[in-house]
């Protein structure tokens, strides 16, 4: 982690901050390194973080048995690992309208007609942190900045912010920062 700054006691504070917010967002275990950028003078903040790898997406078909019931002409879900039923129904319900997906017990969903949803993402790892960490940097950002520029890519969240037009120095700068993170480090 290391955070760039003309001011060392406003770094030091802000280290104090991230660090702070990633511990109360469990996220240290997940990222693998972090830069910063704090300039008060020209009123610009930059973040990048580069996040650890994740396990692979769980589809429907790994966690329930998925079933097309001709007679009724229904597709039936039998839930098998009842901790993705939230993600499940909520992924359901998206694809197919809250008002399409019936529940009559707890374990069990039909689907109107023969529907193939085996291959459902019901749980993304990867997404899941990628949103936590976008979490923690809008509470990392200063108040006030209200202009971000997202130039995240793959593994690597990274977000330009300031109150006035984002200069084009402050993008490379950002820029320098992904290729940094994704240099892998040799140890002489």
């Amino acid at each position: 982690m290391y955070i760039e700054s003309n001011d060392p006691e406003g770094a030091k504070v802000y280290d104090m901050i991230i660090r702070q917010i990633f511990q109360d967002l469990v996220l240290p275990p997940s990222i693998d390194d972090m830069r910063a950028y704090v300039n008060p003078d020209e009123v610009c903040f930059i973040i990048a973080i580069k996040m650890r790898k994740t396990s692979k997406h769980i589809t429907l078909k790994e966690v329930a048995n998925v079933n097309y019931n001709a007679e009724e002409d229904t597709t039936v879900v039998l839930i098998d690992d009842e901790k993705y039923l939230p993600n499940i129904l909520r992924t359901l319900w998206e694809n197919n309208g809250r008002e399409n997906v019936h529940q009559p017990s707890r374990y069990v969903i039909h689907l109107a007609g023969e529907q193939e949803v085996s291959n459902l993402v019901v749980d993304d790892p990867h997404k899941n942190l990628k949103r936590r960490i976008y979490d923690a940097v809008f509470r990392i950002v200063p108040e006030g900045f209200k202009i971000m520029k997202d130039i995240s890519r793959g593994d690597i969240i990274s977000v330009i912010a300031t109150d006035e037009l984002i200069k084009d120095e402050w993008i490379e700068k950002a820029e320098g920062y992904i290729v940094e993170l994704n240099t892998p480090k040799t140890w002489d």
